[in-house]
């Protein structure tokens, strides 16, 4: 029966890469990903073929499928780019754009993905009401910012870092309405790697799945943190489980030389991301 299963598997394996790779090639041909029909209908299709819990270890497959794998988080990364410019943008032509929020297709999403990290997040904080939250690659939409400050953390200042600051415009843009919301959340038109003292004013810090979208450079920004970052602060990190691994940049434990891994979480349901949260050692870090 064992080998019977594993046939089973194997199969259902080269399955799931025939049709990842499929819609990689009609992607790949598209003009243009800013949203249009072929443009959701191409990625509502990826996400629902990569979202089933899998036993496949994406960073074991061939060199060639790992090319397509690695164009295709690209492809990713761009279209989720230009997905929230273009609801930031409406939002924006809104009074009071915040009241509008739930028109962006995946804001439920950030509803339980936010609730996942503040439960986290408040088994390991030493203070339940941090002051200072940095979010690396907060985007023109920051949505996890926006729900955290809303929802879970009422006094908390959210400094947010963008490189791209038409991003950031965009994105002060949606809460310069809000009275609460636009003294308690700051844009910072910086590259993160050229912020070095002021990483350690912050008690934990927030790392988007899309900073760093290889390996190598990911483990650039890693080591950057675990330079600059307060001893005994937090960093949570978005990665990757399973086939969602064609979707994001895996992060494992090992990739965080100078934090302690407190917990690592793989959400089953439409939440895409999993979760990582590590303490940054209290010795100095050393390369």
């Amino acid at each position: 029966m064992g080998s019977l299963g594993s046939l089973v598997s194997c199969d259902q394996e080269e399955m799931l890469v025939e049709n990842v790779c499929e819609i990689y090639d009609n992607l790949s041909t598209l003009q243009s990903l800013k949203p249009s029909k072929d443009v959701d209908t191409l990625f509502t299709r990826l996400v629902l073929t990569c979202m089933p819990p899998s036993p496949i270890d994406v960073t074991k497959l061939s060199g060639k499928v790992q090319g397509i794998r690695s164009k295709l988080i690209r492809l990713c990364g761009e279209a989720e780019g230009l997905l929230e410019s273009h609801f930031s943008a409406l939002l924006g032509s809104y009074d009071i754009p915040l009241d509008h929020i739930s028109i962006f297709p995946y804001y439920t999403n950030y509803i339980k993905l936010g609730r996942l990290e503040y439960t986290i997040l408040s088994n390991y904080i030493t203070n339940p009401n941090p002051s200072d939250i940095a979010f690396i690659g907060s985007g023109p939409l920051p949505l996890t910012s926006i729900v955290l400050a809303s929802n879970h953390l009422k006094t908390t200042m959210f400094h947010n870092y963008d490189i791209d600051r038409s991003a950031n415009a965009l994105a002060s843009n949606l809460v310069a309405a809000d009275p609460d919301l636009s003294k308690r959340m700051l844009f910072h038109d910086t590259d993160i790697m050229k912020v070095s003292t002021g990483l350690s004013d912050y008690e934990v810090v927030f790392l988007a799945a899309l900073v760093g979208l290889n390996k190598e450079d990911k483990r650039k920004v890693i080591d950057h943190l675990a330079k600059h970052m307060a001893p005994g602060s937090l960093l949570m990190l978005r990665s990757a489980h399973g086939a969602r691994g064609f979707l994001y940049p895996i992060v494992e434990p090992s990739d965080l030389p100078g934090f302690e891994v407190l917990a690592v979480f793989h959400p089953m349901d439409d939440v895409i991301n999993s979760v990582i949260v590590a303490r940054k050692s209290k010795d100095k870090y050393q390369y």
